[in-house]
């Protein structure tokens, strides 16, 4: 984490919690009005690759599969959160956030066995950080995710790694759900935008313990925006990327109840001729295989799958089972986030990434 560390991460509460009271009457009245998505507006480019501030909550997510020069597997995950958290009626205060950053970093590396892994959170402004609009542009200190001339660029740094890469667009956005509206619940207010860039070009330099190696990969970034991602009922989800082989690319997800079953479903797949099929609840359906115990949380979980998305089947194993990534001290999530590969019919299909959350107690996003 950067800045200091766990310490920081409470400085930064207790900052939170000091400026939200500071000089509130109403204590109990929150004064943020959080925008909705609308399932009749159409995502605009390039200003939805931008921050949309007004929501609650937003992320960009890129993860993806890099090759060393002596073809050593690598999974790297770049994440930036935003968060507008309630800020109370009659507060003065200059310092109040109302914008908070967060920012994750991984690296899978089978030689290790676990995660290289890092976080940070600033609140917005005072040269700390910020999440532009019109375009990609969100950092908090030297870390960075940025799109310039239509190329993305990621740093990240760990006390022991790095990572700086450039993310090279190869496709179209991938809009999810109708045009971008995607449904999260069976009501219609749990629900975000979302769109995917899958099949990135990466080139770029990993640093770790001291070396820098030059790596060469495919990625995939997920940017999201909501207000009301989940509902009372849902725990968490089951969420899949995965860059096909012959150029296509398959999305799918799982929002959970707390008996363990489907809330809702949906997904996306684009045939390497460039048709996409919207997949419907009824289209998906993950199954576990395997599951890993962690031997740091005692939290377990469902790492190797079979997905049925649409007309397809796709068995996934992880690259390696430990990519739990703890970032209780900055997003209060416990979650595994891996890299994997996909087969069908027992046949290597394509790389991608699998997400778990909710399984070390009920996901919450703010």
């Amino acid at each position: 984490m950067s800045g200091g560390g766990a310490a920081r991460a409470a400085w930064l509460a207790a900052g939170f919690c000091a400026c939200a009271l500071a000089g509130a009457p109403d204590r109990g009245t929150p004064d943020t009005r959080y925008a909705t998505v609308d399932p009749a507006l159409a995502l605009a480019f390039p200003a939805d690759f931008g921050s949309h501030p007004a929501f609650r909550t937003e992320w960009w997510y890129v993860t993806g599969w890099l090759h060393t020069a002596a073809h050593a597997p690598l999974g790297f995950q770049i994440t930036f959160f935003r968060d507008r958290p309630d800020i109370w009626r009659g507060n003065p205060s200059a310092f109040t956030p109302r914008q908070l950053l967060i920012a994750h970093c991984a690296i899978s590396d089978p030689k290790r066995g676990r995660l290289w892994r890092a976080q940070a959170i600033e609140r917005a402004g005072f040269g700390l950080a910020q999440a532009a609009t019109g375009d990609t542009d969100v950092w908090i200190g030297r870390w960075r995710l940025e799109r310039r001339d239509g190329v993305y660029a990621g740093r990240c740094f760990g006390t022991d790694f790095s990572l700086s890469l450039r993310l090279e667009p190869t496709q179209a956005p991938l809009l999810n759900g109708s045009g971008g509206y995607s449904r999260k619940g069976p009501g219609e207010n749990a629900a975000s935008e979302y769109y995917s860039l899958p099949q990135l070009r990466v080139s770029g330099r990993v640093l770790r313990a001291g070396r820098s190696t030059p790596v060469t990969g495919t990625a995939w970034l997920d940017h999201e925006w909501s207000s009301s991602y989940l509902d009372q009922a849902a725990v968490g989800w089951d969420w899949i990327g995965i860059n096909l082989r012959d150029g296509g690319a398959l999305m799918a997800f799982r929002i959970r109840a707390a008996d363990g079953s489907s809330r809702w479903a949906g997904g996306t797949i684009r045939t390497a001729d460039g048709r996409t099929r919207t997949l419907q609840p009824g289209d998906v359906r993950f199954r576990p295989l395997r599951d890993w115990l962690s031997p740091r949380t005692a939290v377990r979980y469902p790492v190797a799958w079979r997905v049925h998305a649409g007309n397809r089947v796709i068995t996934l194993e992880p690259l390696i089972d430990d990519q739990e990534n703890d970032s209780r001290a900055t997003s209060g999530a416990l979650y595994w986030e891996g890299a994997v590969r996909a087969f069908e019919n027992g046949r290597l299909t394509g790389h991608g990434y699998l997400e778990l959350t909710g399984y070390g107690g009920k996901l919450r996003l703010h």
